[in-house]
């Protein structure tokens, strides 16, 4: 499906405009935006834009790095938006020429549906181009980027509050599971953070020299996603050592438990295998009160051991 939005002092901003009337008549800007495209719809990014082969190689390929090169009439962007359910990336290509934006995506794109709705609302149309919508599309993608993140914040303080009760393993493979949509976004985020400075310190985009305030604010707010996603990795390695080191203590605590236990029996065994052995001349065996007082001296050696160990803190 191709939606086009152009725009022109005669005839005002139009949308929903055949290509055959965008290719006939002067605008002074268009959008024209391939979303799911069909192979007919393919095919006119080189017989009706004529971009660059490579340019077209690279859309319909699959994920490419965020990047941009430049071409003789058209600069040619990649840029990452991430969705927020599924937590996938999703690519947006962009060819950016003299009065006109064509974005292609081969699929629905919540950041672009948000870039066209502000693009709606401006009231003065005399007053944008097309790098101001290519500011909006880079700005809206970025702003989907602080939910995402602010998502996984909040499920990693409840891993480390465990206000769920949840087992050390399931805490664990949640942990697990944050860090692995922290570096999904991360591979997004770092690619795009770079692609921003290079846009930004771009020589052949004059567009971007006379909004650069506005291009260095989306840089910011890259700068800060990366700065918080890094932040957030950082806890949860934090609270991973720290269920680890429990679990440890833990392990080490019943060891230790197990040990005074077998040490206690160890003397009471050895008293128990000495009188259990059949020798006739035992004269322990035949006096009257030898088995009372084998018990009196095996449950004082038990008593007393106990009192050792509790005394040395084994049991605090």
């Amino acid at each position: 499906m191709i939606n086009i939005m152009a725009y022109s002092k005669e005839k005002g901003m139009q949308e929903g405009i055949p290509m055959q009337e965008l290719r006939s008549e002067t605008w002074d800007w268009y959008w024209v935006d391939f979303e799911e495209p069909t192979k007919e719809e393919i095919g006119m990014l080189e017989t009706e834009f004529h971009f660059h082969p490579l340019a077209i190689e690279d859309c319909l390929q699959g994920l490419q790095r965020p990047k941009l090169d430049y071409y003789d009439d058209h600069t040619f962007f990649v840029i990452h938006s991430v969705s927020r359910m599924e937590l996938e990336k999703k690519e947006i290509d962009i060819f950016l020429g003299d009065c006109s934006i064509v974005t292609f995506h081969k699929e629905k794109n919540d950041p672009l549906e948000q870039a066209k709705r502000m693009v709606r609302r401006v009231k003065d149309y005399q007053e944008i181009d097309e790098y101001f919508v290519f500011h909006q599309i880079l700005d809206k993608v970025v702003d989907n980027y602080f939910p995402i993140i602010y998502k996984i914040e909040d499920h990693i303080n409840d891993i480390e509050d465990n206000t769920k009760n949840l087992s050390m393993e399931r805490l664990l493979e949640e942990l697990f599971d944050r860090r692995g949509e922290l570096l999904t976004l991360r591979q997004t985020v770092h690619p795009m953070r770079d692609l921003l400075y290079r846009i930004l310190n771009s020589h052949h985009l004059d567009g971007v020299f006379d909004r650069r305030e506005y291009f260095a604010d989306i840089h910011d707010h890259l700068v800060k996603v990366a700065d918080m996603i890094a932040s957030n990795r950082e806890m949860t390695q934090d609270i991973r050592d720290s269920y680890l080191s429990l679990n440890s203590h833990e392990t080490n605590r019943t060891m230790q438990i197990l040990t005074v236990i077998s040490v206690i029996f160890m003397p009471l065994t050895f008293i128990v295998g000495v009188y259990g052995m059949n020798f006739s001349n035992m004269p322990e065996l035949s006096t009257t009160y030898g088995y009372l007082v084998v018990w009196i001296i095996m449950i004082s050696v038990a008593v007393g051991m106990y009192i050792w160990f509790r005394n040395k803190g084994w049991f605090d």
